[in-house]
């Protein structure tokens, strides 16, 4: 958050709404309290943003902008795709605010700015780690049904997570090193 009589920017407006989404979902985004969460009256929301619609969908680009630059871009230098691979596993499986705001998001699919939002970055991430597969040796058709199997794993593990007893640090690294020995070509 930014420090006290600094002005807010349209960024901080839409990180606050992300952490929002993370903590409480996409129907909590709402002026009034993000203004009271910043610390600031709602004028200074209006001069960013003329709806709460604007806001929400600057978010949102704000959440897939960060996700592709942090996720994707941080491997870009690692030249050996199995070690990608293994690096982007060991990414995402340590991630958490991105994994609350991607399963509220999931939650809230039917929500017109939402849903492309969604499908954009499913295909990409299906496109990297298809590619990455092939790189690593398999053919398309075979990369294509690991990609999928890796993103549903990923999905499936979002959904069955709050219902699930928690895991202890050890269990979670266990299960980590499973699907990455279980999904990465040898």
């Amino acid at each position: 958050m930014p420090a006290r009589g600094t002005r807010l920017s349209a960024a901080d407006w839409a990180q606050v709404a992300l952490d929002v989404i993370a903590e409480q979902g996409v129907s909590a985004v709402a002026v009034e309290p993000l203004a009271r969460r910043l610390g600031v009256t709602k004028g200074s929301f209006y001069w960013h943003f003329p709806s709460r619609d604007a806001l929400l969908q600057a978010a949102l680009e704000r959440w897939e902008e960060v996700e592709q630059e942090q996720v994707f871009g941080s491997l870009e230098e690692v030249p050996d795709p199995r070690e990608r691979l293994r690096m982007l596993f060991q990414l995402v499986g340590h991630e958490t605010k991105p994994h609350a705001i991607y399963s509220e998001l999931l939650k809230s699919l039917e929500h017109p700015a939402v849903a492309p939002v969604i499908q954009r970055v499913s295909q990409r991430r299906l496109e990297y780690l298809t590619a990455s597969f092939r790189q690593a040796g398999l053919g398309r058709a075979e990369a294509q049904n690991r990609a999928r199997l890796t993103y549903a794993a990923y999905v499936g593990f979002l959904q069955l997570r709050p219902h699930q007893p928690k895991m202890t640090h050890e269990e979670f690294e266990e299960y980590l090193g499973h699907v990455i020995n279980t999904l990465i070509p040898v």
